[in-house]
């Protein structure tokens, strides 16, 4: 099992970033894919989640309206629309998977996830 993050870089305030995870060893359909983010000196934190069976979704109350999670069965990749990007969205971004996706495992921070990708740098500055 692996995942693969991309697309992060630097962008203004109030700019956009997609960020990729591309997954291998297992399929989207049937695993749950999460999005995580850690800035400097502080917790992670879970953003969203996209479950596999009816692709509910799950934001953070810091992200939510701002962000979209989608996913590309055929890719095998899921995807992460970052709008009106914040400087308080810096932070390295990870992707993971783990059985226990998504809302209640988000909502309960238990973010202890089976596998987790290389994170992408995300920072927003001017």
């Amino acid at each position: 099992v692996q995942l693969q993050a991309s697309g992060g870089g630097l962008v203004q305030p109030g700019g956009s970033l997609r960020l990729s995870c591309r997954a291998s060893g297992f399929s989207l359909e049937f695993n749950a894919v999460g999005w995580f983010r850690q800035a400097p000196g502080k917790e992670r934190e879970g953003v969203s989640c996209i479950s596999s069976s009816d692709e509910s979704t799950y934001y953070s109350d810091s992200v939510k309206g701002r962000f979209t999670i989608s996913r590309d069965i055929a890719k095998n990749t899921v995807y992460l629309q970052m709008n009106s990007l914040k400087p308080e969205d810096t932070a390295v971004y990870y992707c993971a998977t783990d059985p226990t996706l998504c809302r209640a495992t988000m909502r309960s921070r238990r973010y202890g996830m089976a596998y987790w990708g290389e994170g992408t740098q995300v920072t927003v500055s001017s």
